[in-house]
């Protein structure tokens, strides 16, 4: 047992350099990550320097409506999805458990069964011997060469980058319910403007019909304005359609059977519009899918330093022991023990060892360019994101006033076809024209919230 000690303990110190590495994060350039929103050829080389970055506000904070916070809180409660994500994580610390007791003796009944027996002597049969033997058996290997070290921090970092799957799923959800809730306000706030132009559309037609009857128009302008009407009544349908399979799609996110989502308007919402970004190598911790990237590439690392450790000899010590009474001699029994060690080198496994350490390292290539290439689109998704903002809130703001001009150009096409001064086709142009501004104008609102989503989940938010 002690030259086995001594001969481990010479090829540790000889051989072991480098075997309890620790990993330490790879240099990434950060600088220019996310572009600048407005100035196309510059990037945020000087990002702001407060650390309140938009993505670290708590979801309560940039979502306000209260209906809506209501959907977030059951669909974080409720989602299939993220449950399972919460039972893997489970799964993963079990491992863990089970990993960081493997450091630890393992004790058994020995490799033979407890045993017992009853004999008789041929000469004298009145005679009985009673014989019994449990065996015992402890084994320890001793991790010289960081075999069972590197696999329980190889199992640790596996269970951090699970813990930011779940984290990633939780802000899909997140994203998803706010997504979905908004594009219910629109489509309310479309069939509204298409029912309130299907009103005026019908008061063309009538007036059109009185019209015809006073034999001022033709009959081709009674058609024309009835069938501008028809047209707001199928653009209606439409929108009542997308609505009901918006609800159900949303009722699915938040765990319950489709039915009608409660919702306030789009004119009641209320979201940021000064966002401070924070510096891009905040998206290093914020980003769920990038800091489970970088866990992934922890933990081929430490693959690696499992391979190569498997060159070293493993050394096994223990000890096992019987309670016996010989046979029937002694009685009561006594403990007969035995302590052992062994030492086990691998000398030519048919270039198994070689081929595993060949692996693990291509795998931890593999890791890092996968993590080099999330940073990259974290910062492109950032980037989108502020781009689409201030494109969604200028349009927002272009139809705004063209809503503005059109409706009064409609009221002034119809005082002038009342007085005659103007043709039926002006009035119906005039309407389709608002119509589209309207629905425009409603879509940008949209696509300005969903920007603020894109960036808040772009910037790691969604999961506090």
């Amino acid at each position: 047992m002690k030259k086995i000690l001594l001969i481990s303990s010479a090829v540790f110190m000889l051989t072991s350099c480098g075997l309890y590495n620790k990993y330490e994060r790879p240099d990434v350039e950060t600088k220019g990550l996310i572009r600048d929103a407005v100035v196309d050829t510059d990037t945020l080389a000087v990002a702001p320097q407060d650390t309140a970055s938009f993505g670290n506000l708590p979801w309560r904070e940039v979502f306000t409506d209260p209906q809506l916070q209501a959907l977030i809180e059951q669909g974080l409660e409720k989602n299939a999805n993220l449950q399972n994500a919460v039972l893997t994580v489970q799964m993963y610390e079990a491992m863990l458990k089970a990993a960081k007791l493997a450091f630890l003796p393992a004790i058994s009944i020995g490799s033979t069964q407890p045993t017992g027996s009853i004999a008789t002597l041929h000469t004298d049969p009145s005679v009985t011997t009673k014989s019994y033997s449990i065996p015992v058996t402890a084994s320890w290997t001793l991790d010289l060469f960081g075999n069972i070290l590197s696999q329980k921090r190889s199992t640790q970092m596996k269970l951090l980058g699970y813990k930011d799957y779940q984290m990633a799923v939780r802000a899909q959800v997140v994203s998803g319910i706010a997504n979905s809730y908004f594009t219910l306000l629109m489509l309310d706030e479309q069939l509204r403007i298409v029912t309130e132009m299907g009103k005026m559309a019908k008061e063309t037609w009538e007036m059109m019909q009185l019209q015809y009857k006073l034999g001022r128009v033709r009959s081709v302008s009674v058609q024309s304005a009835e069938a501008s009407y028809l047209s707001t009544q199928t653009q209606a349908n439409d929108f009542r359609r997308q609505i009901r399979a918006t609800e159900n799609a949303l009722c699915l996110l938040i765990g319950q059977q489709g039915q009608q989502v409660p919702r306030s308007t789009l004119a009641e919402q209320s979201l940021p519009s000064e966002f401070a970004t924070g510096v891009g190598v905040a998206l290093l911790k914020n980003r769920p899918d990038v800091h489970n990237a970088e866990m992934n590439l922890a933990a081929c690392f430490h693959d690696v330093q499992t391979a190569r450790s498997q060159f070293y000899p493993n050394i096994t010590v223990g000890a096992s022991a019987a309670f016996t009474n010989s046979s029937g001699s002694l009685n009561p029994g006594k403990w007969l023990t035995t302590l052992f060690g062994s030492l086990t080198q691998p000398i030519f496994q048919r270039g198994a060892l070689i081929a595993n350490l060949k692996v693990s390292q291509l795998k931890y290539e593999q890791a890092f360019n996968t993590w080099q290439n999330s940073i990259l689109q974290a910062g492109n998704e950032v980037s989108n994101a502020l781009v689409n903002y201030n494109g969604y809130d200028a349009n927002g703001q272009i139809e705004t006033q063209r809503v503005k001009l059109l409706a009064q150009t409609v009221e002034d096409t119809k005082a002038l076809y009342k007085s005659r001064g103007s043709s039926y086709l002006e009035v119906l142009t005039a309407q389709h024209q608002l119509l589209a501004a309207q629905l425009n104008k409603a879509s940008a609102e949209f696509n300005k919230m969903q920007s603020v989503v894109s960036l808040y989940t772009a910037l790691g938010g969604g999961g506090k």
